[in-house]
């Protein structure tokens, strides 16, 4: 095992320091061992201490409101809670032993009276943390990590590739062609940074090109470790801010790739003991980008980024599902009045609309998961136009198979390559029915609205949870915000539908170019309409009340349970009744009892909830 003082002394928060400085950290630094399974520390709990992980991984997550979700996994020399040298805070995710840590741990308190004692240490090691803090921010920061934070370092390092010389910020593991996409697509300001699926699928791709060549003996074995480590730790969250460039792009997703492979190359480097730069001992394009192409790895890590992010679609449309089913069973026996052109139909029970749209909802999931397994058939291998120039012919098969186990998906090799090169038919139909979602959820989100609207001059027969004032000039209004914004999402995914479906039909001969708008725009459909489905569970469905007098009245009052009564009177005494009721004002009930169609007992059988609401036999 380390000394506490080599710990520190790897660690990125503390490198640099003298032996003399890092000696006042040591003096009061713990080594704990800690199995696996335990929480080290909880989301908003304060800052108390300084972990530093020697040896095991630790995961990130963070709770924003619908269950924890991984944020990164800390390894060996990897720090938590080293804001709390600077301030007094709390913390904003909660970390958890995934094997078993020996971590070294530093008290708050203690560290900061030991320096408090030593002026000049003070200043180098809070110097050094504030540093690193304000680094990591200027690459979590999506705008700055593109063009202003191409410019923002004071110190940066010489590049070259086809058009010449360019300096890149020291501090930036991505290089001379990521900074040109930066400077060349300032379109979006949205950068691939922005959706973490995206990221980590170009890592297994990149990991998986490095198994398999090392496996074939075309790739070093130490620079296919190396690579295979880099991309781990983006796989594991690490590194994603050094992502700046422009989701929508010319040249079919290249600078992307190359922005992956410059970031595993530096990285790559670091763990070999070299510097950022030094491509001579593990080149972007030699080495990371080994047997590979753009127009091979962007689509393949679309459709892997695709399945991921649909991942969290289907779970929150689950979760409406069930709130949906659960407010189904709360409105059984409420009966109100079913409408058809916005005109009074027939009676039928407020469960049976909301259990309506339970079951619409899952009809979705099923044909979202159906349509995603078309992403499973990639095209590595293919390289350049898919007959797999530049790539040994046993490469597409192993590239796929360590693809296979580093995704945990079923991925298969495309049947024929220069067929599935171009090919984006499957981001046409899943689109397609991601559109059919959201139009399904819309027309839910209209029906809510409607059923709501009032409160007294309007149907009024349920209630929405309250979000916010509705008016700045009418008091006491009240708007139903949660499923307006959610059809507003829904129009975007609509857009986003025709975009896709028109960069598919752009494609020409043996590629599509067209590829990073679509990216784009399924990417954003994916996200928006995740967040758009939790929020109408959350701050809507799950908190809607039925007005079940309102209800009752309105069934009562409608011409409409007619209906129920005309196979006993016919089709034309019911007609006479409703017109009659219409004009006079008339219950339909009265005016059945008076004209002596029905006895009272004969009247009440047919108007029941059960008869009106369910098929029953014909007497």
């Amino acid at each position: 095992m380390d000394t506490i003082l080599s710990v520190l002394r790897r660690c990125e928060i503390f490198a640099g320091l003298s032996d003399a400085d890092l000696e006042v950290l040591a003096k009061v630094a713990k080594r704990k061992d800690v199995p696996a399974g335990i929480q080290l520390f909880l989301q908003g709990q304060p800052r108390e201490r300084v972990i530093v992980i020697a040896e095991g991984r630790v995961e990130i997550t963070r709770d924003n409101g619908e269950g924890p979700e991984p944020v990164v996994v800390l390894g060996p020399g990897d720090v938590a809670g080293e804001r709390s040298f600077l301030a007094v805070s709390r913390h904003s995710a909660t970390g958890t032993t995934l094997t078993a840590v020996t971590l070294v741990e530093l008290d708050r308190t203690q560290v900061l009276e030991n320096l408090s004692q030593n002026g000049a240490t003070a200043i180098a090691v809070l110097s050094k943390v504030a540093n690193v803090l304000q680094q990591r921010l200027s690459y979590a920061a999506a705008p700055r990590t593109g063009r202003e934070q191409a410019y923002a370092g004071d110190r940066t390092r010489t590049e070259s590739d086809l058009l010449g010389p360019l300096e890149v910020p020291e501090d930036a593991l991505f290089g001379v062609q990521t900074l040109r996409a930066v400077h060349n697509f300032p379109i979006t300001g949205t950068p691939t940074s922005h959706f973490p699926a995206m990221i980590r699928a170009l890592a297994m791709v990149k990991q998986a090109a490095a198994r398999a060549n090392a496996k074939l003996g075309l790739l070093d074995h130490g620079i296919a470790a190396a690579i295979d480590r880099a991309s781990q730790e983006i796989l594991d969250g690490h590194w994603h801010g050094h992502f700046p460039t422009d989701m929508v792009q010319g040249g079919a997703g290249t600078s992307t790739n190359m922005n992956a492979n410059e970031v595993i190359a530096n990285r790559a480097l670091e763990i070999m003991g070299h510097q950022r730069g030094e491509y001579a001992f593990c080149h972007p394009n030699d080495h990371v980008n080994l047997g590979q192409s753009t127009n091979d790895v962007y689509p393949t890590a679309l459709r892997l980024s695709t399945i991921f992010m649909l991942k969290g679609l289907l779970e929150a449309m689950e979760r409406l599902k069930d709130a949906l089913h659960a407010k189904g069973h709360e409105f059984t026996t409420v009966v109100k009045m079913g409408r058809t052109q916005l005109q009074d139909a027939v009676p039928m029970t407020l469960g049976q609309e909301f259990e309506a749209f339970a079951v619409t909802t899952g009809e979705d999931i099923a044909r979202l998961q159906e349509t995603a397994r078309l992403f499973l058939e990639v095209n590595m291998g293919g390289t350049a136009i898919g007959t797999g120039i530049c790539a040994d012919p046993r490469y597409p098969q192993a590239v796929v198979d360590e693809l296979r186990k580093i995704s945990g998906l079923d991925v298969v090799l495309a049947a024929n390559l220069v067929e599935a090169t171009p090919d984006t038919g499957a981001f046409v139909m899943f689109s397609g029915v991601l559109k059919r979602a959201a139009v399904k959820l819309s027309k839910m989100c209209n029906d809510l609205r409607l059923l709501s609207s009032g409160p007294r001059c309007g149907l009024g027969e349920i209630n929405l949870p309250p979000m916010q004032p509705g008016s700045s000039i009418m008091p006491g209004k009240v708007n139903p915000v949660i499923p307006e914004v959610v059809n507003q999402v829904a129009f975007q995914v609509i857009g986003n539908d025709l975009t896709i479906t028109m960069a598919a039909e752009a494609g020409q001969l043996q590629l599509n170019v067209m590829e990073p708008v679509l990216a784009y725009s399924l990417a954003t459909s994916l996200r928006t309409l995740t967040a758009a489905v939790h929020v109408l569970t959350t701050k809507c469905v799950v908190g809607i009340t039925a007005n079940v007098d309102r209800c009752r009245d309105l069934v009562e009052g409608s011409i409409g349970i007619v209906t129920a009564v005309m196979p006993a009177i016919g089709y034309k005494r019911a007609t006479e009744v409703a017109k009659e009721a219409l004009e006079t004002g008339v219950p339909v009930r009265e005016l059945i009892l008076r004209k002596g169609y029905l006895d009272a007992k004969a009247l009440d059988e047919a108007l029941s909830a059960e008869a009106m609401t369910q098929p029953r036999p014909i007497r």
